[in-house]
Formats: C-alpha cells, structure tokens, sequence
C-alpha cells in the first residue's frame, strides 16, 4: 500500500518517536491524523505538519473506544504509544502494572479489533505495531515491558495469518536503542561505546518501508543488536550470561531510575 493519499491514525504522536513518523507520513503524503495525551505538544504538532489532533488517553478504556469510533474511516493504523517499564517487578505498585498493561497492549489490541472490520469492509489497510527488540529477547529489570512488547510480537504474527487475503496487513517494528528522542534518550542512559543507536528518522522509514511493502516484521537497529537478538532467540541462557558480562544490569539500571518518574 503506497501511503500517499491514505488516512493514517498515530497512536503516542506527542512523544519523539510519534512526532517523527508523523512528519515522514506527512511528507509521504498521507492524511495524518495523531492522537495522545499532552495535547499542548500534540496541538503544535497537528498545526505544524497539517494534521487533525485528536486527545485520548489510551489508559482510560472508553477514551480507546472513542477514539477507535472516530477513527473508522482510517486506512493506516500506526499503535505507538507505549508506557516505560524498566525495573524490578517489586518496584512496580498493581496500578502501574495495569497501566503498562493497558496502554502498550490492551489499547493496541482493542483498536486493532475495532478497525480491522472496517480496513476488511474496504478491501485494503495496515496495521502497524510498535514493538522493540524487548519483544524479541529479555533483559534485567524489564520484566513488565518484555510482558507487553513480547504480546505485540505474538498478537500482530496472529492477526497477520488471520487476515491473510484480505487486503489488510500487519506489520510488527522492533527498534533498538533510538537516539534524540523517546524513552531510552529521556532516560538519559548512557550505553558502552560498542553499542551503538538509531534515530527516530529511521523508525520512521521503516513504518513506512513495512507499510509499502507489506512486512510482516521490520528489526531498526544496527547489525551487531540484531545478531545479539538472533543469538539470544536460539541460546537465551548463553545469551543471558553474555549480557551480564557485558553490563547490561548497569544499563538497565540507568534506564530504571531515568523512568521511574515516567511510569
């Protein structure tokens, strides 16, 4: 699907990441609608590239419905909000959890359901996912967001065989480590010189490469994660005992305490 002409829906478009697929889309010619929270950013947003803002809290579960209702008509769906969730299960209170829980996988699946039906009705869509390489391989002290990232990954490999031959597809990104914007850069982490970032201009081609040519899963990270990724699929406790030495509880408990005030 070229997404020129197409009506696209971005979930999470005040953060960096949201803003950076947005403005691609726009320059791609879509119709871009962007929804989130923080409504001063997202109205800025919306008048800076020509977009239509809609506010909804994706916590809130008739904010997910009214927004999947006004949303019917869209060709494209783009779910790419997402809570942190980095550190100890212990440090998480039952609400929190829950609220993880709602926004980076509930809200996904719930307007995946309600506008899937009518993309069928129509005879062609997309719907992406925004995943990440957490929903590929565990690491320390992200116990919560693997739960909700590793439910993407199998919630779109399913909704992609079930609507094979419809016309909509599905498509599930899994970003590294993103510079300049999003969770990881806010955290203010600082990874070892061996591991290197991505920038949200590329998160953004690759929504767009996914929706274009219809991929079902799109890895943005440099070569060395995503072969760490394959290894740790194929050997996770060999993988696991790497990654230690390595330092990865250091990372991750950087990016803990930078998102601690974020959840």
């Amino acid at each position: 699907m070229n997404v020129s002409g197409q009506t696209v829906l971005i979930t999470g478009a005040s953060g960096g990441l949201g803003q950076a697929i947005a403005r691609r889309m726009r320059e791609a010619g879509a119709i871009v609608r962007i929804t989130a929270r923080r409504t001063e950013i997202l109205d800025a947003l919306a008048g800076e590239i020509g977009a239509t803002a809609i506010a909804a809290d994706l916590s809130d579960r008739a904010d997910v419905a009214r927004l999947a209702e006004a949303s019917k008509d869209v060709d494209i769906l783009v779910a790419n909000a997402a809570l942190p969730g980095s550190g100890a299960l212990d440090g998480f209170s039952p609400d929190q959890i829950d609220r993880a829980l709602e926004v980076n996988l509930r809200a996904p699946i719930i307007l995946s359901r309600l506008l899937a039906p009518e993309m069928q009705a129509r005879g062609r869509g997309q719907i992406v996912l925004m995943s990440s390489l957490l929903g590929k391989t565990s690491s320390p002290g992200s116990s919560i967001y693997c739960a909700t990232k590793f439910g993407l990954r199998g919630f779109g490999q399913a909704l992609r065989a079930d609507l094979r031959g419809t016309g909509v597809g599905v498509s599930v990104i899994f970003p590294g480590f993103v510079s300049e914007a999003g969770m990881f850069h806010e955290s203010g982490t600082k990874l070892p010189s061996y591991i290197k970032t991505i920038t949200p201009g590329a998160c953004a081609d690759a929504v767009i490469g996914a929706i274009e040519h219809d991929r079902g899963e799109v890895d943005v990270a440099p070569a060395t994660l995503r072969v760490g990724v394959k290894f740790s699929e194929i050997a996770p406790a060999i993988a696991a005992r790497v990654s230690d030495r390595l330092g990865a509880r250091k990372i991750a408990d950087q990016m803990s305490s930078g998102q601690s005030k974020k959840r």
